[in-house]
């Protein structure tokens, strides 16, 4: 039985001595030097949603023309990381504002501005119905995300709808601007509404020169949020 046991250890002693006599082949795959990877880093873009009526949505002119369109080219230009999400819907009032913004806020929003109330003053909406639907509004788009930064566009009516009535109405944005601790355009059509020449037959929609206008209008607030 020693024998046997002896025998076995010679093999494996005989075994061993081949293999360490074999010389080693260097993996010429592994041996290469490891180049750094030197693709740009992709940044990842913040987002910033215009929230309005037909005016957002550039009513009469093709889309590209529509200020939030011309806010996207100008922040292209400055190579910022953002986008810009047109969501304007012709006729909104408040109130459809306030039912749809749930859907919206499934996508992450960094910058928000909310431009409604323009068609409620148009059809003598109480300014008091109009500045509750815009307070909740601001208080979802707060709740769901609560580092957003809020801009309130500013919006005011012919006084053909009654000096009262105007009055009550401009002061909605002010207010609600102060309560909330947002940033605000003090009137969006600034230097376009009344305008003839700006706006389109109807005497309410702005041309795309005077979407021009109002892109440096809303400009003026947003850039310092960027």
């Amino acid at each position: 039985m020693s024998g046997v046991v002896s025998l076995h250890w010679f093999y494996f002693l005989l075994l061993l001595t081949s293999c360490n006599n074999n010389p080693v082949t260097p993996n010429k795959e592994n041996s290469q030097p490891v180049k750094p990877d030197t693709r740009p880093v992709e940044k990842k873009l913040k987002t910033i949603v215009f929230f309005g009526n037909s005016l957002t949505a550039g009513y009469g002119i093709d889309e590209s023309e529509a200020f939030p369109a011309l806010i996207q080219t100008r922040i292209d230009s400055l190579k910022l990381p953002y986008k810009v999400i047109n969501a304007g819907l012709s006729g909104e009032t408040s109130a459809g504002g306030k039912s749809r913004i749930g859907w919206l806020l499934r996508q992450p929003v960094d910058i928000f501005i909310l431009e409604l109330g323009g068609n409620d003053g148009l059809r003598g909406i109480s300014a008091s119905e109009t500045s509750k639907n815009l307070q909740s509004i601001i208080d979802e788009v707060k709740t769901k995300y609560p580092d957003v930064k809020i801009v309130l566009a500013g919006m005011k009516i012919p006084p053909s709808m009654g000096n009262t009535y105007a009055s009550e109405f401009s002061a909605i944005y002010p207010k609600l601007a102060k309560q909330n601790k947002i940033s605000l355009i003090p009137f969006i059509l600034e230097g376009v509404g009344g305008e003839s020449q700006l706006n389109q037959r109807d005497e309410i929609h702005p041309t795309a020169a005077g979407h021009k206008i109002i892109a440096e209008n809303v400009w003026k607030v947003l850039r310092g949020l960027l």
